[in-house]
Protein backbone atom coordinates (compact mmCIF):
# COMPACT_ATOMS: atom_id res chain seq x y z
CA UNK A 1 0.00 0.00 0.00
CA UNK A 2 1.12 3.66 -0.64
CA UNK A 3 2.61 4.78 2.54
CA UNK A 4 1.09 7.46 4.59
CA UNK A 5 1.67 11.60 3.81
CA UNK A 6 3.38 11.94 7.03
CA UNK A 7 6.33 9.48 6.18
CA UNK A 8 6.92 10.93 3.16
CA UNK A 9 6.92 14.42 4.42
CA UNK A 10 9.00 13.43 7.26
CA UNK A 11 11.85 11.65 4.65
CA UNK A 12 11.75 14.87 2.32
CA UNK A 13 12.31 17.06 5.17
CA UNK A 14 15.21 15.31 7.05
CA UNK A 15 18.96 16.85 5.06
CA UNK A 16 20.43 14.26 2.90
CA UNK A 17 23.66 13.55 1.90
CA UNK A 18 24.94 16.26 -0.71
CA UNK A 19 24.67 14.25 -4.21
CA UNK A 20 23.67 16.74 -6.34
CA UNK A 21 20.18 15.42 -6.07
CA UNK A 22 17.25 18.10 -5.51
CA UNK A 23 14.72 17.26 -2.80
CA UNK A 24 11.67 18.00 -3.61
CA UNK A 25 8.92 19.62 -1.59
CA UNK A 26 6.72 18.08 0.99
CA UNK A 27 3.81 16.56 -0.52
CA UNK A 28 4.94 16.74 -3.74
CA UNK A 29 6.58 12.75 -4.86
CA UNK A 30 3.58 11.33 -4.68
CA UNK A 31 2.33 13.29 -7.79
CA UNK A 32 5.39 13.10 -9.20
CA UNK A 33 5.58 9.44 -9.21
CA UNK A 34 2.11 9.25 -10.33
CA UNK A 35 2.76 11.32 -13.17
CA UNK A 36 6.21 9.48 -13.94
CA UNK A 37 4.09 6.27 -14.13
CA UNK A 38 2.58 8.12 -16.66
CA UNK A 39 4.72 8.63 -19.07
CA UNK A 40 6.37 5.24 -18.94
CA UNK A 41 2.99 3.63 -19.64
CA UNK A 42 2.55 6.11 -22.57
CA UNK A 43 5.90 5.53 -23.75
CA UNK A 44 5.13 1.78 -23.98
CA UNK A 45 5.88 -0.11 -20.40
CA UNK A 46 3.24 -2.02 -18.55
CA UNK A 47 2.82 -0.05 -15.77
CA UNK A 48 -0.25 -0.25 -13.40
CA UNK A 49 -1.67 0.61 -10.30
CA UNK A 50 0.17 -1.98 -8.56
CA UNK A 51 3.54 -1.04 -9.47
CA UNK A 52 3.15 2.73 -8.93
CA UNK A 53 1.97 1.53 -5.35
CA UNK A 54 5.30 -0.41 -5.17
CA UNK A 55 7.31 2.69 -6.28
CA UNK A 56 5.89 4.74 -3.44
CA UNK A 57 6.56 2.12 -1.10
CA UNK A 58 10.17 1.64 -2.35
CA UNK A 59 10.95 5.57 -2.10
CA UNK A 60 10.00 5.26 1.47
CA UNK A 61 12.61 2.87 1.91
CA UNK A 62 15.49 4.40 0.63
CA UNK A 63 17.63 7.60 1.23
CA UNK A 64 15.17 9.61 -0.86
CA UNK A 65 18.18 12.51 -1.33
CA UNK A 66 20.47 10.12 -3.46
CA UNK A 67 19.19 10.18 -7.06
CA UNK A 68 21.45 6.69 -7.51
CA UNK A 69 19.55 5.27 -4.79
CA UNK A 70 16.13 6.11 -6.27
CA UNK A 71 16.51 5.32 -10.03
CA UNK A 72 17.47 1.84 -8.81
CA UNK A 73 14.54 1.05 -6.66
CA UNK A 74 12.20 2.67 -9.17
CA UNK A 75 13.94 0.34 -11.95
CA UNK A 76 13.27 -2.48 -9.90
CA UNK A 77 9.78 -2.10 -8.76
CA UNK A 78 8.84 -0.61 -13.08
CA UNK A 79 10.98 -2.19 -15.49
CA UNK A 80 9.83 -5.86 -15.79
CA UNK A 81 11.59 -6.62 -19.20
CA UNK A 82 15.37 -5.73 -20.02
CA UNK A 83 14.16 -3.90 -22.87
CA UNK A 84 12.76 -1.13 -21.40
CA UNK A 85 15.66 -0.67 -19.56
CA UNK A 86 17.69 2.17 -21.63
CA UNK A 87 13.73 3.52 -21.95
CA UNK A 88 13.39 3.69 -18.64
CA UNK A 89 16.81 5.06 -17.62
CA UNK A 90 16.12 7.98 -20.44
CA UNK A 91 12.56 8.95 -18.88
CA UNK A 92 14.15 9.28 -15.47
CA UNK A 93 17.21 11.65 -16.50
CA UNK A 94 14.88 14.10 -18.07
CA UNK A 95 11.25 13.66 -16.20
CA UNK A 96 13.47 13.99 -12.79
CA UNK A 97 15.36 17.20 -14.17
CA UNK A 98 18.90 15.40 -15.01
CA UNK A 99 21.61 18.25 -16.21
CA UNK A 100 23.17 15.87 -18.04
CA UNK A 101 19.87 14.36 -20.18
CA UNK A 102 20.76 16.42 -23.13
CA UNK A 103 24.25 15.01 -24.22
CA UNK A 104 23.02 11.36 -23.71
CA UNK A 105 19.38 11.36 -24.00
CA UNK A 106 18.10 11.35 -27.60
CA UNK A 107 14.25 12.34 -26.48
CA UNK A 108 15.54 15.66 -25.32
CA UNK A 109 17.21 16.17 -29.09
CA UNK A 110 13.73 15.07 -30.36
CA UNK A 111 11.74 17.23 -27.98
CA UNK A 112 13.48 20.56 -28.43
CA UNK A 113 15.31 20.09 -31.49
CA UNK A 114 18.54 20.26 -29.95
CA UNK A 115 21.72 18.18 -31.59
CA UNK A 116 19.98 17.24 -34.56
CA UNK A 117 22.81 14.90 -35.96
CA UNK A 118 22.96 13.00 -32.55
CA UNK A 119 22.37 9.57 -32.88
CA UNK A 120 19.19 8.22 -31.81
CA UNK A 121 18.83 5.69 -28.58
CA UNK A 122 16.36 2.91 -28.60
CA UNK A 123 13.00 4.12 -27.56
CA UNK A 124 13.79 7.88 -27.78
CA UNK A 125 11.03 8.31 -30.35
CA UNK A 126 8.36 7.05 -27.73
CA UNK A 127 9.72 8.85 -25.42
CA UNK A 128 9.15 11.97 -27.04
CA UNK A 129 6.23 11.49 -28.06
CA UNK A 130 5.11 10.68 -24.57
CA UNK A 131 6.70 13.45 -23.56
CA UNK A 132 4.59 15.65 -26.07
CA UNK A 133 1.40 14.13 -24.67
CA UNK A 134 1.38 16.93 -21.68
CA UNK A 135 1.65 19.46 -23.88
CA UNK A 136 -1.52 21.11 -24.62
CA UNK A 137 -2.21 20.13 -28.80
CA UNK A 138 -1.74 23.58 -30.41
CA UNK A 139 -5.58 25.12 -31.54
CA UNK A 140 -6.46 24.19 -34.50
CA UNK A 141 -7.19 26.48 -37.20
CA UNK A 142 -10.48 27.30 -38.25
CA UNK A 143 -12.52 24.55 -40.42
CA UNK A 144 -12.62 25.33 -43.93
CA UNK A 145 -15.55 23.46 -45.84
CA UNK A 146 -14.53 20.53 -47.37
CA UNK A 147 -14.59 20.83 -51.14
CA UNK A 148 -16.69 18.36 -53.22
CA UNK A 149 -14.77 16.00 -54.92
CA UNK A 150 -15.97 13.33 -57.70
CA UNK A 151 -14.96 10.03 -56.00
CA UNK A 152 -16.54 7.59 -57.77
CA UNK A 153 -13.62 6.11 -59.69
CA UNK A 154 -11.21 6.87 -56.85
CA UNK A 155 -9.10 3.92 -55.09
CA UNK A 156 -8.80 4.31 -50.74
CA UNK A 157 -5.37 5.26 -49.40
CA UNK A 158 -5.20 1.84 -48.02
CA UNK A 159 -5.70 -0.28 -51.12
CA UNK A 160 -2.32 2.57 -53.01
CA UNK A 161 -0.59 1.58 -50.39
CA UNK A 162 -0.68 -2.11 -51.17
CA UNK A 163 0.12 -1.53 -54.23
CA UNK A 164 2.89 1.41 -54.16
CA UNK A 165 6.40 0.42 -54.21
CA UNK A 166 8.29 0.28 -51.66
CA UNK A 167 11.19 2.39 -53.42
CA UNK A 168 8.08 5.12 -54.65
CA UNK A 169 7.20 5.61 -51.04
CA UNK A 170 7.66 8.71 -48.76
CA UNK A 171 8.86 8.73 -44.92
CA UNK A 172 4.85 9.26 -43.77
CA UNK A 173 4.01 6.01 -46.01
CA UNK A 174 6.43 3.77 -45.36
CA UNK A 175 5.95 4.39 -41.47
CA UNK A 176 1.98 3.16 -42.55
CA UNK A 177 3.12 0.30 -44.50
CA UNK A 178 5.25 -1.07 -41.67
CA UNK A 179 2.23 -1.33 -39.36
CA UNK A 180 0.85 -3.38 -42.28
CA UNK A 181 3.82 -5.65 -42.29
CA UNK A 182 3.52 -6.00 -38.52
CA UNK A 183 0.04 -7.79 -39.20
CA UNK A 184 1.52 -10.42 -41.53
CA UNK A 185 1.89 -13.60 -39.74
CA UNK A 186 4.01 -16.02 -41.51
CA UNK A 187 3.00 -20.07 -40.29
CA UNK A 188 4.71 -22.00 -42.28
CA UNK A 189 2.97 -25.43 -43.47
CA UNK A 190 3.86 -28.00 -40.40
CA UNK A 191 6.01 -30.97 -41.24
CA UNK A 192 6.06 -34.60 -39.94
CA UNK A 193 9.37 -35.14 -37.78
CA UNK A 194 10.59 -37.94 -36.34
CA UNK A 195 9.93 -37.05 -32.74
CA UNK A 196 6.78 -38.86 -31.39
CA UNK A 197 4.47 -37.79 -28.13
CA UNK A 198 1.97 -39.74 -26.21
CA UNK A 199 -1.65 -39.13 -27.35
CA UNK A 200 -5.29 -40.13 -27.07
CA UNK A 201 -5.31 -40.77 -30.66
CA UNK A 202 -2.40 -42.10 -33.13
CA UNK A 203 -0.91 -45.54 -33.63
CA UNK A 204 -0.39 -48.00 -30.35
CA UNK A 205 2.79 -47.87 -28.74
CA UNK A 206 2.92 -51.12 -27.83
CA UNK A 207 6.26 -51.11 -25.77
CA UNK A 208 4.35 -48.76 -23.55
CA UNK A 209 1.52 -50.44 -23.07
CA UNK A 210 3.34 -53.85 -22.42
CA UNK A 211 5.30 -51.48 -19.69
CA UNK A 212 2.14 -49.82 -18.20
CA UNK A 213 0.22 -53.73 -17.77
CA UNK A 214 3.10 -54.31 -15.42
CA UNK A 215 1.13 -51.93 -12.80
CA UNK A 216 -1.96 -54.47 -13.16
CA UNK A 217 0.09 -58.18 -12.75
CA UNK A 218 0.51 -58.12 -17.12
CA UNK A 219 -3.10 -57.54 -17.83
CA UNK A 220 -3.28 -55.02 -20.12
CA UNK A 221 -5.87 -52.70 -19.14
CA UNK A 222 -5.48 -49.79 -21.41
CA UNK A 223 -3.58 -48.91 -24.84
CA UNK A 224 -0.56 -46.68 -24.66
CA UNK A 225 -0.74 -44.12 -28.15
CA UNK A 226 1.56 -42.05 -29.42
CA UNK A 227 2.12 -39.84 -32.41
CA UNK A 228 4.04 -38.13 -34.83
CA UNK A 229 5.17 -34.32 -33.58
CA UNK A 230 3.82 -31.73 -36.28
CA UNK A 231 6.04 -28.69 -36.61
CA UNK A 232 6.98 -25.92 -39.04
CA UNK A 233 10.24 -26.02 -40.40
CA UNK A 234 13.23 -23.78 -39.72
CA UNK A 235 12.96 -20.57 -41.49
CA UNK A 236 15.94 -18.52 -42.80
CA UNK A 237 16.45 -15.18 -44.73
CA UNK A 238 19.36 -14.23 -46.55
CA UNK A 239 19.35 -10.75 -47.24
CA UNK A 240 20.77 -8.12 -50.08
CA UNK A 241 21.94 -4.61 -47.98
CA UNK A 242 23.85 -3.37 -51.35
CA UNK A 243 22.96 -0.20 -52.45
CA UNK A 244 20.33 -1.27 -55.12
CA UNK A 245 18.72 -3.33 -52.55
CA UNK A 246 19.17 -1.03 -49.47
CA UNK A 247 15.46 0.94 -49.73
CA UNK A 248 13.60 -2.63 -50.13
CA UNK A 249 16.00 -4.35 -46.91
CA UNK A 250 14.90 -1.41 -44.66
CA UNK A 251 10.94 -2.64 -44.65
CA UNK A 252 11.97 -6.31 -45.47
CA UNK A 253 13.80 -5.77 -41.74
CA UNK A 254 10.59 -5.29 -40.27
CA UNK A 255 8.89 -8.12 -41.71
CA UNK A 256 12.11 -10.75 -40.67
CA UNK A 257 11.89 -8.79 -37.06
CA UNK A 258 8.40 -9.52 -36.66
CA UNK A 259 8.65 -13.32 -37.51
CA UNK A 260 11.81 -13.75 -35.64
CA UNK A 261 9.53 -12.94 -32.10
CA UNK A 262 6.49 -14.40 -33.70
CA UNK A 263 8.20 -18.02 -33.78
CA UNK A 264 11.13 -20.22 -33.38
CA UNK A 265 13.93 -21.01 -35.44
CA UNK A 266 14.41 -18.08 -37.68
CA UNK A 267 17.27 -16.92 -38.66
CA UNK A 268 18.67 -14.10 -40.66
CA UNK A 269 21.92 -13.19 -42.58
CA UNK A 270 22.95 -9.33 -43.72
CA UNK A 271 25.56 -9.79 -46.91
CA UNK A 272 26.95 -6.46 -49.19
CA UNK A 273 30.42 -7.42 -49.47
CA UNK A 274 30.37 -9.68 -46.57
CA UNK A 275 27.74 -11.99 -44.48
CA UNK A 276 26.58 -11.28 -41.26
CA UNK A 277 24.64 -12.59 -38.84
CA UNK A 278 21.80 -10.70 -37.58
CA UNK A 279 19.59 -13.01 -35.89
CA UNK A 280 20.64 -12.48 -31.93
CA UNK A 281 20.34 -8.79 -32.44
CA UNK A 282 16.67 -9.31 -34.59
CA UNK A 283 15.23 -11.73 -31.27
CA UNK A 284 15.06 -8.44 -29.08
CA UNK A 285 11.31 -7.28 -29.03
CA UNK A 286 11.70 -3.76 -28.84
CA UNK A 287 12.18 -3.00 -33.22
CA UNK A 288 14.13 0.28 -32.46
CA UNK A 289 16.86 -1.42 -30.05
CA UNK A 290 16.87 -4.41 -32.91
CA UNK A 291 17.77 -2.23 -35.46
CA UNK A 292 20.20 -0.19 -32.82
CA UNK A 293 22.14 -3.18 -32.56
CA UNK A 294 21.98 -4.08 -36.56
CA UNK A 295 23.12 -0.59 -37.61
CA UNK A 296 26.35 -0.85 -35.33
CA UNK A 297 27.01 -4.46 -36.34
CA UNK A 298 26.57 -4.01 -40.00
CA UNK A 299 29.44 -2.15 -41.63
CA UNK A 300 28.85 -2.39 -44.99
CA UNK A 301 24.98 -1.31 -45.81
CA UNK A 302 24.36 0.34 -49.41
CA UNK A 303 27.65 -0.32 -50.48
CA UNK A 304 28.58 -3.41 -53.28
CA UNK A 305 27.12 -6.86 -53.42
CA UNK A 306 29.36 -9.98 -53.76
CA UNK A 307 27.05 -12.52 -53.78
CA UNK A 308 28.47 -15.65 -54.89
CA UNK A 309 30.93 -14.60 -52.03
CA UNK A 310 28.44 -14.55 -49.63
CA UNK A 311 26.24 -17.50 -50.29
CA UNK A 312 29.81 -19.82 -50.33
CA UNK A 313 30.59 -18.53 -46.65
CA UNK A 314 27.04 -18.80 -46.01
CA UNK A 315 27.49 -22.49 -47.40
CA UNK A 316 30.52 -23.01 -45.56
CA UNK A 317 29.92 -21.44 -42.31
CA UNK A 318 26.32 -21.72 -41.55
CA UNK A 319 24.15 -24.43 -43.89
CA UNK A 320 24.88 -27.47 -41.24
CA UNK A 321 23.51 -25.02 -37.86
CA UNK A 322 20.80 -23.66 -39.45
CA UNK A 323 19.45 -25.74 -42.70
CA UNK A 324 18.08 -28.85 -40.90
CA UNK A 325 14.26 -30.47 -40.56
CA UNK A 326 13.61 -29.13 -44.21
CA UNK A 327 14.27 -25.79 -43.64
CA UNK A 328 12.87 -22.72 -46.06
CA UNK A 329 15.20 -20.16 -47.27
CA UNK A 330 14.28 -16.68 -48.54
CA UNK A 331 17.40 -15.46 -50.96
CA UNK A 332 16.14 -11.74 -50.87
CA UNK A 333 18.24 -9.89 -53.52
CA UNK A 334 17.90 -8.36 -57.38
CA UNK A 335 21.16 -10.68 -58.60
CA UNK A 336 23.20 -7.75 -59.32
CA UNK A 337 26.54 -8.93 -58.61
CA UNK A 338 29.60 -6.67 -58.90
CA UNK A 339 32.28 -9.94 -59.43
CA UNK A 340 30.53 -11.15 -62.49
CA UNK A 341 28.89 -14.27 -61.01
CA UNK A 342 32.15 -15.81 -59.84
CA UNK A 343 30.90 -18.88 -58.28
CA UNK A 344 27.77 -17.97 -57.86
CA UNK A 345 25.82 -20.71 -59.56
CA UNK A 346 27.97 -23.52 -57.94
CA UNK A 347 26.90 -21.63 -54.77
CA UNK A 348 23.51 -21.04 -55.03
CA UNK A 349 23.13 -24.83 -56.99
CA UNK A 350 24.86 -26.18 -53.36
CA UNK A 351 22.38 -23.86 -51.16
CA UNK A 352 19.41 -25.55 -53.03
CA UNK A 353 20.59 -29.40 -52.35
CA UNK A 354 20.79 -27.93 -48.30
CA UNK A 355 17.20 -26.59 -48.29
CA UNK A 356 13.61 -28.26 -48.77
CA UNK A 357 12.14 -24.66 -50.81
CA UNK A 358 14.80 -22.22 -51.78
CA UNK A 359 12.60 -19.21 -53.05
CA UNK A 360 14.56 -16.04 -54.54
CA UNK A 361 12.82 -12.25 -53.59
CA UNK A 362 13.79 -10.42 -56.48
CA UNK A 363 11.85 -6.68 -56.65
CA UNK A 364 12.90 -6.74 -60.20
CA UNK A 365 9.87 -9.08 -60.78
CA UNK A 366 7.99 -5.26 -60.44
CA UNK A 367 8.76 -4.86 -64.32
CA UNK A 368 6.39 -6.39 -66.81
CA UNK A 369 9.07 -6.22 -69.43
CA UNK A 370 11.43 -8.37 -66.51
CA UNK A 371 14.08 -10.39 -68.82
CA UNK A 372 17.61 -12.03 -67.01
CA UNK A 373 20.28 -10.62 -68.72
CA UNK A 374 22.31 -10.18 -66.26
CA UNK A 375 25.37 -13.00 -65.43
CA UNK A 376 24.16 -13.07 -61.63
CA UNK A 377 20.23 -13.83 -62.41
CA UNK A 378 21.34 -16.17 -65.33
CA UNK A 379 23.42 -18.15 -62.80
CA UNK A 380 21.05 -18.51 -60.05
CA UNK A 381 17.92 -19.09 -62.04
CA UNK A 382 18.05 -22.07 -62.57
CA UNK A 383 18.64 -23.30 -59.30
CA UNK A 384 15.90 -21.61 -57.06
CA UNK A 385 12.76 -23.43 -56.44
CA UNK A 386 10.10 -20.52 -56.79
CA UNK A 387 10.75 -17.17 -58.22
CA UNK A 388 9.11 -14.19 -56.65
CA UNK A 389 8.66 -10.46 -56.59
CA UNK A 390 8.73 -8.69 -53.20
CA UNK A 391 8.07 -4.83 -53.69
CA UNK A 392 5.13 -3.98 -52.19
CA UNK A 393 2.40 -4.86 -49.56
CA UNK A 394 0.43 -7.21 -51.83
CA UNK A 395 3.57 -9.11 -52.88
CA UNK A 396 4.81 -9.77 -49.65
CA UNK A 397 0.97 -11.00 -48.78
CA UNK A 398 1.00 -13.61 -52.06
CA UNK A 399 4.17 -14.90 -50.38
CA UNK A 400 2.47 -15.41 -46.63
CA UNK A 401 0.07 -17.33 -48.66
CA UNK A 402 2.31 -19.26 -50.47
CA UNK A 403 4.27 -20.26 -47.25
CA UNK A 404 1.30 -20.79 -45.42
CA UNK A 405 -0.22 -23.62 -47.66
CA UNK A 406 1.02 -27.25 -47.64
CA UNK A 407 3.20 -28.57 -50.37
CA UNK A 408 4.19 -31.78 -51.52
Amino acid sequence: MIPPAGVLREALSTPRGGTGWPVPQPGAIAANLLAFARLLRRAGLPIGAAEVMAAAQAVSCIDIGDKRQVQAALRAVLVNRHEHAALFDSAFAIFWRDPEASRHAAAMALLDGLKPEEKQRPGGRRLAEAMAGDRPPPPSPPEAPPPLIDAAMSVSERERLQAMDFEAMSAAEIALARVEIRKLHLPLDERRTRRSRPSATGPIDLRATLRRSLRTGGEIVSLARRRRVMRPPPLVAICDISGSMARYAQVLLHFLHADTNDRDRVATFLFGTRLTNITRQLKHRDAEAAFEMVAQLVPDWSGGTRIGEALERFNHDWARRVLGQGAVVLLITDGLDRDGAAGLAEATARLQRSCRRLIWLNPLLRFEGFQPKSQGIRAMLPHVHEFRPVHNLNSLKTLVEALSGRTQ
